[in-house]
């Protein structure tokens, strides 16, 4: 049963799809007011667990820490990492007497302290007093989730190309570099489907434009990449580029489509283009304008998109500039800056990107009102993707697009997955993407996946295979780095065919996992599960961070350390271990109970649970050349339900997609 408490007058964020009436109660038991803002207040038992907020840092449980929901584009992602691209304010909280699930509906700055200023309490607190809350109760947390899920709609379904394995760099200079990168694959015959184009390829990074002389005829070319079964996938950002005679931004002005100032003039700000405007995405005009813009790209033969920069991102804004200019001037005529007024000038500037000044200064005008950009900000990217999904639906209605973007809010989740953000080559961040799979999932996020071998800093050949083999089982599989690091497609390193042997693993388990993602989607289900919810009564489980459950079949448990031998790994039931050594697997039978599994950074090892079965296939270097007819099963269950589809309409439902397997 869901239950909505309505304070204020909320902003409707469109999150929800259900039509649930407003309690007659003003407010949930554990509810106090501020002068400011909300509180919401909890007391807990040591005991007692706290799941979900989405893209976080940290555990499953987010006992013990501080986390803020409000979408930043902060590259540096630590433990003390407060809040991520991602702003998904669903927790569900596992007490002794009850379990229930809670959903704040707040489209500005919230914050929830998670037994971190009290190890005893949970205290949530808001800047307004405008949102709804949504209280769930249910009898597992499980149960819980799937209502919510239903209550929030069905996600995305990308095509079944967006399955494989896809490479992408900042950035890929010109089409002899792309080309380079597909024959780097292909004459090892690493299985590739996708390369994508990062923000060089546009002219002079303005959005729906190519650069003639580096990409030339783009359809040409995407034609010529087709015939290899390689989808070229282009970058699209927020910001508008500020130019007389450029279409886009003259129509976008013309009509009142950009987010506006205090004066109601289109708003100025800095991203990688120079000055810019951003399109007002809470606008359904405008929504539907820039929607439309998709077209440009996918009549050149483009079949995918990752939109980036959308939180929103700014460098700087002209009221930043202003005020540089006055504080230079300030200090233009002396001799010598004391260390106090070099830290002044030093610490303005080093202020700027994403300041709170900055998204207070710029205006929405939706079918609600107008409102201040801070007040609604984690829609913008939200609403950006939204405006890309429905412009693709309207010139292709029946087919699939592959969309996935940074900034999200729950309802996004309904027209795109997301990538992690800008990681790092950091053992660290293994782990920390294992541990945000479920969140997401609780979210309604199913096609997501981390930048594989990390987007900052230097990728080493041992960190690159061992994510790869947590990579395999994501959606969303693409090794990307940031421009200034050292070249990490798997041609790169010694020894290449190690990397062949996991990827052919990842096109071996496709029919598995592509069937795990549908299921999901369609029953409102979640794809990636802490052992918590599978496995209740067990204390061990409830404990165990660092292995997931992928479907209802498979258990993975990833190393994530450097140098290892292996890692230790606790089965809560009986299972069968499968090992991928030089392509070939192995199985072996093993009780529940703790182990320590020996793992060469070229192996992988993955555990079925008994009396189940999965599909494999032989793997190919594209998902186009994959006999998905041609399927064994493995494991020690006798057989399997398998969702496929031909993996580009919409036909979902058909009873036909579903067939039974068995030994």
């Amino acid at each position: 049963m869901i239950k909505k408490y309505v304070f204020g007058t909320p902003f409707d964020t469109e999150a929800m799809v259900a039509q649930i009436p407003a309690e007659s109660d003003a407010v949930p038991y554990f509810c106090t007011d501020t002068s400011d803002g909300l509180r919401f207040t909890l007391e807990l038992e040591s005991s007692d667990a706290i799941y979900g907020l989405g893209e976080s840092v940290r555990g499953i449980n987010k006992r013990g820490y501080l986390y803020k929901g409000f979408c930043s584009d902060d590259p540096n992602q630590t433990e003390t990492t407060n809040s991520l691209y991602g702003a998904h304010n669903f927790m569900v909280i596992e007490q002794k007497e009850r379990i229930f699930g809670v959903f704040f509906d707040c489209p500005s700055l919230i914050s929830f302290d998670v037994a971190f200023t009290y190890f005893d309490k949970l205290i949530v607190s808001t800047e307004n007093k405008n949102i709804n809350v949504y209280i769930i109760d249910g009898s597992s947390a499980y149960e819980i989730i799937r209502e919510f899920r239903n209550a929030i709609g069905m996600s995305y379904i990308p095509p079944m190309w967006a399955f494989g394995y896809t490479q992408s760099r900042w950035s890929y200079a010109d089409r002899d570099s792309v080309r380079r990168v597909v024959k780097g694959h292909r004459d090892l015959n690493i299985p590739l489907d996708a390369v994508y184009l990062d923000i060089d390829y546009m002219e002079r990074f303005k959005d729906f434009t190519v650069d003639s002389k580096a990409f030339g005829d783009l359809e040409e070319f995407a034609n010529e990449m087709k015939e290899q079964n390689i989808r070229l996938v282009p970058i699209i950002d927020a910001g508008v580029k500020i130019e007389d005679g450029y279409d886009v931004y003259e129509e976008g002005v013309e009509n009142g489509y950009f987010c506006t100032d205090k004066d109601g003039k289109p708003f100025e700000a800095c991203v990688w283009p120079g000055m810019t405007h951003f399109p007002d995405f809470l606008n359904p005009d405008a929504r539907l304008w820039f929607g439309k813009k998709y077209k440009i790209l996918t009549d050149m033969g483009i079949e995918g998109f990752w939109n980036d920069m959308n939180e929103p991102a700014i460098f700087y804004s002209q009221n930043s500039v202003d005020n540089a200019h006055k504080l230079v001037k300030k200090y233009a005529d002396k001799e010598e800056l004391t260390l106090k007024e070099f830290e002044e000038l030093k610490g303005y500037f080093g202020s700027r990107q994403n300041c709170d000044e900055d998204y207070s200064g710029f205006y929405h005008n939706t079918p609600q009102g107008r409102y201040c950009h801070k007040d609604l900000h984690n829609l913008y990217g939200y609403n950006m993707t939204r405006s890309a999904a429905e412009g693709l639906a309207a010139t292709e209605p029946h087919k699939r697009f592959l969309l996935f973007s940074r900034a999200s809010y729950i309802g996004m989740h309904r027209y795109s997955g997301i990538w992690t953000g800008d990681n790092h080559s950091w053992w660290s961040h293994i782990l920390a993407e294992l541990r945000v799979l479920p969140g997401l999932n609780m979210c309604g996020f199913l096609y997501v996946g981390a930048d594989l071998g990390g987007f900052g800093c230097e990728c080493t050949r041992d960190l690159l295979l061992r994510w790869l083999s947590l990579g395999i089982f994501t959606p969303l599989m693409r090794n990307h780095a940031a421009c200034g690091t050292r070249n990490q497609e798997c041609y790169q390193f010694e020894n290449p065919q190690d990397f062949k042997h996991i990827i052919d693993l990842r096109y071996r388990l496709i029919p598995y996992i592509y069937s795990e993602y549908m299921k999901a989607a369609l029953n409102g289900d979640m794809m990636f599960k802490p052992l918590a919810f599978e496995y209740p009564e067990d204390e061990t489980a409830r404990h165990t961070e660092d292995q997931l459950l992928l479907g209802n079949e498979v258990m993975i448990a990833p190393v994530y350390t450097q140098n290892a031998l292996g890692r230790y790994v606790y089965l809560p039931e009986d299972m069968t271990a499968v090992r991928m050594k030089e392509g070939n697997l192995s199985f072996e039978d093993m009780k529940k109970g703790h182990h320590f599994v020996e793992i060469p950074e070229n192996e992988v090892v993955f555990f079925i649970r008994a009396g189940k079965a999965i599909p494999l296939c032989k793997s190919a270097e594209s998902t186009t050349e994959l006999n998905k007819e041609s399927l064994e099963l493995i494991g020690s269950g006798n057989e399997y339900t398998l969702y496929a589809d031909d993996g580009i309409s919409k036909d979902y439902t058909n009873p036909e997609n579903y067939r039974k397997l068995t030994k």
